[in-house]
């Protein structure tokens, strides 16, 4: 079983790691980039918040692999 990472404002995404999910803090679009160009081969769904979202563009989020699923507003 692969891993869960989210992706995103601290604000809106640090209560997942109570989860377990890992939680890659990203306040800024360069860095969210950064964080999806990180992203380990195993994991295999990734929460993004809107502004996550908005920062990698519909060519990312259109992608097969890994299954990514954007935070509502």
């Amino acid at each position: 079983m692969g891993i869960v990472v989210a992706i995103g404002e601290t604000s809106r995404t640090a209560g997942f790691a109570l989860a377990g999910v890992r939680v890659w803090a990203a306040d800024d679009p360069d860095l969210v980039r950064g964080r999806w160009r990180a992203l380990p081969a195993d994991a295999t769904l990734v929460i993004l918040t809107p502004a996550a979202a908005a920062a990698l563009g519909p060519e990312v989020l259109g992608s097969a692999e890994p299954l990514t699923v954007v935070m509502p507003p």
